[in-house]
């Protein structure tokens, strides 16, 4: 029978945002009938996966939950899963994609936005790292007057420094861009596309991976994860930066060897880093490398803005209204 009330649930929407973008407006006009549920929670708990128990449709914050078969055995109504932004390949996805297809549930993917919001909030890191910001924002909340991080170097301005980036895909090259207005000096290392988009644009093309860590002032990890990237920066890698160096990581987590970032900056190589993602995501406690003087970090809010809301939510509601508009065609 054609699903004329199909009952979707947007689950992990922290901020309880997703109501208010015009995307969503769109679909309430498209789909008038249909049974909207949102979720708030963060974790996804034991009550709010109890409320979704008659859903049909559900759709992903990006990588915000765990999909797999324990949470599919929940939801026995489950026909599809919605994904704002790319599922990714099955082996470095957050979905079960395996479990899905056994259970004949269906996973539809939107797309990736421009880049830009995730690109600008790299760079805000970037800068709050070299300067200090977090320090000496603290220190004057706290009633002292530029007092900054009294057990580390004094802030260093970017002008004449170098700016690595592993991997120079769309948002590495966005950085570059960045970095070259800021007057550094850009140095990206990657595969055989890094070094052909380098040469059209006339960056330096380091002489090896060892080379990039060794020389960069700052350097931001910019690879897609799969089989091939994952942990592929090891603690030997980091061990080779210089002591005043800052790396970045607003990509994935997983490209760093488990551990290895936080002995690293324990060690003094790098002299700090400046993080938006995450080993367990979402996190709570003020421990590992949130502990750490020498590292700043956000909350993986590369993404968390209304624009990129916006491309991400319009995409994966589009797909979801054409997969119920052709299921209704193929039972009609």
């Amino acid at each position: 029978m054609p699903l004329l009330k199909p009952v979707i649930a947007i689950i992990d929407d922290y901020e309880n945002r997703v109501c208010s973008l015009k995307a969503y407006a769109r679909l309430r006009d498209i789909l008038p009938d249909a049974v909207i549920r949102v979720e708030c929670a963060q974790p996804l708990d034991d009550a709010a996966v109890a409320r979704l128990h008659d859903v049909q449709y559900l759709v992903l914050i990006r990588e915000r939950s765990r999909i797999d078969d324990s949470l599919l055995q929940r939801l026995p109504a489950l026909r599809a899963l919605v994904q704002t932004g790319t599922a990714g390949a099955p082996e470095t996805s957050h979905i079960d994609q395996e479990a899905c297809a056994q259970r004949g549930i269906t996973v539809l993917e939107g797309r990736a936005s421009d880049g830009h919001s995730a690109a600008e909030l790299a760079w805000a890191l970037v800068l709050a790292a070299r300067r200090q910001l977090p320090s000496y924002i603290r220190s004057l909340q706290e009633g002292q007057w530029q007092k900054g991080n009294q057990s580390a170097e004094l802030a260093c301005s970017l002008h004449g420094q170098i700016f690595g980036v592993l991997g120079y895909g769309r948002i590495g090259q966005l950085l570059g861009r960045y970095a070259q207005a800021f007057g550094m000096h850009v140095m990206v290392w990657g595969r055989e596309n890094s070094r052909v988009v380098a040469q059209q644009q006339g960056v330096c093309f380091a002489d090896s991976k060892e080379s990039l860590f060794a020389q960069s002032d700052v350097l931001a990890l910019q690879l897609r994860l799969n089989a091939q990237t994952r942990h592929s920066v090891t603690l030997r890698d980091l061990s080779l930066m210089k002591p005043d160096a800052v790396l970045v990581n607003t990509a994935r987590p997983a490209l760093i060897e488990p551990g290895a970032l936080e002995t690293a900056l324990r060690a003094g190589r790098p002299g700090m880093a400046a993080i938006d993602v995450h080993e367990h995501e979402p996190v709570f406690d003020r421990t590992g490398l949130l502990a750490l003087p020498n590292c700043i970090a956000t909350p993986h809010i590369g993404y968390v803005e209304r624009g990129s809301y916006e491309v991400l939510f319009d995409a994966a509601f589009s797909v979801l209204i054409g997969h119920l508009q052709a299921c209704k065609a193929n039972t009609g």
